[in-house]
C-alpha cells in the first residue's frame, strides 16, 4: 500500500508543478492578442524613436497588434524606466533602454531608482551606431588636430553639445578634453534634436551625435564632421577619418539600445517577444531602411543582452572614473 502511494506521488508531482506554468504557456500562444506599448526616454524626432518606429510597423505586420510608442524623455532615462517599472509584468509594457540607461547610469548615480540587473528582464539587442564629431561651418577646422588648436587658443570659450549629460555623447567630449588637453565646455540637451538645432544655429560649437542627426545639415554645409567614432570609417563619409586614425582611440565608441520589459515578465512570454522582435529587426527591410541610416541591426537571445551589456558597462566603469563626472540627482 505503502509503495503504491509512493509510486502515485512520484507520477503525480511532476505534473502538479507544470500546472502553474501551463497557464502562462497557453497565454503564451496568443500572445500579444491587443496592443503593446513601448516607453522611448527620447523626445518624437529622435534618431533612435525614428528606427523604433520603423520597427513597429513591420511588428504589427507581422503580429496584427500595434507597437505604441510611449517618449518619456528626460533625467537620463530615469523617468522612462519609473514608467516601466509601474506598468504590470505581462509582457504589454517594454521599455527601449540605451547605453546610457544600462552601463553609465549606474556608474555615474549614486543611486538610481533601477538596478538594470534585476529590475528589467531581457528580450533583445536593438541597434548598434557610431557617433560623429560634427562642429557648426564656422569653425576654423577641417580635422581634429585643427579644432584642438584652434580651441586651445580660445581657453574655456568652445562648446560642445550632448544628447543629455552622463550620456555616451558627454563623455565622448569629457574623454577629448582629457586627451587632446582642451577645455570645452559641455552643454546638455534634452534629446538629439534640440542638440542638432543649437548645433546648426551656432550657440554651441561642436557636438557628438549620431550621423543621421546631423547628415541633413551636412549636405547643405550648415556644418561639419571632423572624425567618427567607429572602428572603421563611414560608408556613407568615407572621405572622413576616425578618431583612432586621428591619434585619438580612446574615442572609439560604440553607443547602441536594446529593449527590455520589467523583471518578473514569465518566461514564455520574453520567449515570443523576442522571437516577434527579432524577426522584425532581422529584416530586409529593417537592413535596408537602417544601412542608409548608418545603424547595425543587433537581434539577439536575451542571454546574449545580458553578457553584452555587462562587458560594455565594465568599459564604461572605468571611462567615468577618469572623467571624475558624478549626475546630479
Amino acid at each position: 500500500m505503502k509503495r503504491r502511494q509512493v509510486l502515485r506521488s512520484l507520477v503525480t508531482a511532476p505534473l502538479a508543478m507544470a500546472l502553474p506554468f501551463a497557464p502562462t504557456r497557453a497565454l503564451a500562444q496568443t500572445f500579444p492578442d491587443h496592443p503593446l506599448r513601448i516607453v522611448v526616454p527620447f523626445a518624437p524626432g529622435n534618431t533612435l524613436d525614428t528606427a523604433l518606429r520603423q520597427v513597429a510597423e513591420v511588428f504589427k505586420t507581422n503580429t496584427g497588434q500595434p507597437l505604441l510608442i510611449d517618449n518619456k524623455p528626460g533625467g537620463s532615462g530615469i523617468i522612462a524606466a519609473q514608467a516601466l517599472m509601474t506598468a504590470p509584468p505581462d509582457g504589454y509594457t517594454l521599455l527601449l533602454a540605451n547605453t546610457s540607461m544600462l552601463t553609465i547610469n549606474p556608474h555615474t548615480f549614486t543611486k538610481l531608482p533601477y538596478d538594470p540587473d534585476k529590475s528589467f528582464k531581457p528580450v533583445t539587442n536593438f541597434l548598434g551606431s557610431a557617433m560623429v564629431m560634427a562642429v557648426n561651418a564656422s569653425v576654423p577646422a577641417s580635422n581634429v588636430k585643427e579644432f584642438v588648436a584652434w580651441t586651445k587658443s580660445r581657453p574655456g570659450k568652445v562648446s560642445f553639445a550632448s544628447f543629455t549629460a552622463g550620456n555616451s555623447s558627454h563623455f565622448a567630449g569629457v574623454i577629448l578634453n582629457q586627451r587632446a588637453g582642451i577645455d570645452m565646455v559641455h552643454v546638455p540637451f534634452n534629446g538629439t534634436p534640440p542638440a542638432v538645432t543649437n548645433l546648426v544655429g551656432g550657440q554651441v560649437d561642436a557636438a557628438f551625435l549620431p550621423l543621421l542627426a546631423v547628415k541633413p545639415h551636412l549636405d547643405t554645409g550648415k556644418v561639419k564632421v571632423l572624425a567618427v567614432t567607429s572602428p572603421k570609417r563611414s560608408a556613407l563619409m568615407p572621405d572622413v577619418a576616425t578618431f583612432r586614425e586621428q591619434g585619438y582611440p580612446d574615442l572609439e565608441i560604440y553607443i547602441w539600445a536594446a529593449i527590455v520589459t520589467r523583471a518578473g515578465t514569465p518566461d514564455p512570454l520574453i520567449a515570443k517577444l523576442n522571437a516577434e522582435l527579432v524577426k522584425a529587426i532581422s529584416s530586409a527591410e529593417i537592413r535596408e531602411k537602417w544601412r542608409v541610416m548608418d545603424f547595425e541591426p543587433l537581434p539577439s537571445m536575451p542571454d546574449e543582452l545580458t553578457k553584452f551589456s555587462q562587458a560594455d558597462s565594465r568599459r564604461w566603469a572605468e571611462a567615468v572614473k577618469i572623467s571624475g563626472f558624478k549626475a546630479t540627482e
